[in-house]
């Protein structure tokens, strides 16, 4: 019997419900954050029910979700004392992550990072070094802080957030050190 949901035009309520499932799985560490933004988009993109189902389909339904997911550590610390830190990749920071680079480099890379709330909380600091955070196109910045002989970059593309993708705010203190925040676009993955 062929789906009867397969010509029926898809509504902004339904989008709007999608895009929010998506992000409670982000949450739940079920999808990176390139995921949940290639997925946001594709929600808000399509024209019908069955391509708004096709988005959910991997996902489990909430009522039947008995056990909870395996969580991995969070990164509270990324720490480079005249060396250099880095994280990229899929890894999951806290809500709240902290950068210190005192004569060397941090870089994070949330890009494939498992972001588990709406906000995410950067304190970037750097002595006599400097501190590089990289987010995808599209994710909300947000960049306040105090630099003394230093600096502070925020190189973000102009473009209208993505609905349903969390907030990075990041407070920066730099001495004599440097903290640059930037965005590229997402990696696309090539199915095999």
């Amino acid at each position: 019997m062929p789906d009867q949901r397969q010509g029926v035009l898809a509504s902004d309520g339904e989008r709007d419900r999608v895009a929010l499932v998506l992000r409670d799985a982000a949450a739940e560490g079920r999808l990176t954050l390139e995921e949940l933004s290639d997925r946001v988009a594709s929600a808000y993109s399509s024209r019908t029910s069955t391509e708004l189902d096709a988005l959910t389909r991997d996902l489990p339904k909430l009522a039947t979700v008995t056990a909870l997911p395996e969580r991995h550590s969070r990164t509270r610390w990324v720490v480079a004392v005249m060396s250099g830190a880095k994280r990229k990749g899929r890894w999951r920071p806290g809500d709240r992550c902290v950068s210190v680079a005192v004569m060397g480099g941090c870089r994070l890379d949330l890009r494939d990072a498992e972001i588990t709330g709406s906000l995410l909380t950067i304190t970037a600091v750097a002595v006599m070094g400097g501190v590089t955070i990289v987010v995808p196109e599209g994710i909300e910045v947000d960049v306040s802080g105090l630099s003394v002989m230093g600096g502070k970059d925020v190189r973000v593309a102009d473009m209208p957030p993505r609905p349903g993708t969390p907030v990075v705010r990041v407070r920066v203190l730099s001495v004599m050190g440097g903290v640059t925040v930037k965005s590229k676009p997402l990696r696309r993955t090539v199915a095999r």
